[in-house]
C-alpha cells in the first residue's frame, strides 16, 4: 500500500487508516530519516486506535504509552546503542500486553521484530521536499 502525502495532516490520515486494520499484538516498524514524518504518522495511528492526549516522540524516555481501544506503545530507538538494550526496558512484556507497538528507528532492532511486523517507510519526495511517500508492507495488510 502506498500513499503520497502533501501535508502533516495527510500523513496523520495515513496512520489513522492503518490503525483501523491493526489488532492486539501488532508491531509497526518505521523506516525514515530524521524529520520524515514518523511521529506525525504515529499521531494518526493513535487517533485511529482511540487514544487521546498528546503524542510526541519518546526520544528521551524511549517509550510512551497511550490508552485507547488498543493501547499504543510508542518506541523511539534513536538513542539506543543496539537492539539488545530493548530487553532492559521490557520489550517482550510490551509485546505480550495486547497493544500495538509503534517503533521509530526500528533498524536498530531488526532482529527483535516479529516476522509479521508491519513496515512503514516514509521518505521525502524528489519532486517536492514537503511531500512524503509512505509505503506500508508486511503483516497481512
Amino acid at each position: 500500500m502506498e500513499y503520497l502525502s502533501h501535508s502533516e495532516t495527510e500523513t496523520e490520515a495515513a496512520g489513522e487508516a492503518l490503525a483501523a486494520r491493526l489488532k492486539a499484538g501488532d508491531v509497526v516498524a518505521y523506516r525514515g530519516d530524521l524529520g520524515a514524518g514518523k511521529t506525525a504518522f504515529t499521531r494518526g495511528l493513535a487517533r485511529g486506535l482511540g487514544c487521546t492526549g498528546r503524542v510526541s516522540s519518546p526520544t528521551f524516555t524511549i517509550v510512551n504509552e497511550h490508552e485507547g481501544r488498543l493501547p499504543l506503545f510508542h518506541f523511539d530507538l534513536y538513542r539506543l546503542g543496539d537492539g539488545e538494550e530493548l530487553f532492559d526496558i521490557g520489550w517482550e512484556d510490551y509485546l505480550d500486553r495486547g497493544g500495538v507497538c509503534a517503533v521509530e528507528w526500528s533498524e536498530r532492532a531488526w532482529s527483535l521484530l516479529p516476522p509479521e511486523t508491519v513496515y512503514v517507510s516514509i521518505c521525502r519526495c524528489a519532486e517536492d521536499e514537503n511531500w512524503r511517500r509512505i509505503t506500508i508492507e508486511g503483516g497481512d495488510r
